[in-house]
Formats: structure tokens, sequence, C-alpha cells
């Protein structure tokens, strides 16, 4: 079962799959307005959780905690 966004915190690692891709992140901040700061496991890259949910949630989407 799939995580709210409000039981994110900041620091802990999570795994996102949505629309066929999966994406492992660490929380580095949280901002107002539900606004996520992320930071990508495996490349490093820095972005914004509303960037991965752009186009919708799909079919197979499910956030969990690793």
């Amino acid at each position: 079962m799939a995580l709210a966004f409000n039981n994110l915190r900041k620091g802990n690692k999570y795994r996102l799959q949505n629309h066929g891709e999966v994406f492992e992140f660490v929380v580095t901040d949280i901002m107002e307005g539900e606004k996520f700061l992320l930071k990508d496991l495996h490349t490093l890259d820095k972005y914004e959780l509303q960037d991965l949910l752009r186009y919708g949630k799909g079919k197979d989407y499910d956030l969990n905690e690793l």
C-alpha cells in the first residue's frame, strides 16, 4: 500500500514506482505547500517530487519507505 505524501520525512529513503519507472530517493528538504526536495540515490540528481508526478499517478503507482 502506497504511503501518503504527508508521511514523508526528511532524511528518510523511499522508492516510487509510477508509469513503469522506479525512483529511489532521499528527502533532503520539505518546504511550504507540500513541496519536497529529493536527491536520487543512484545518480545523485536533485529534483522535486512534483517533477516525478507531473503526468499523474499511473496504475502501477506505489510509494514505500526503504
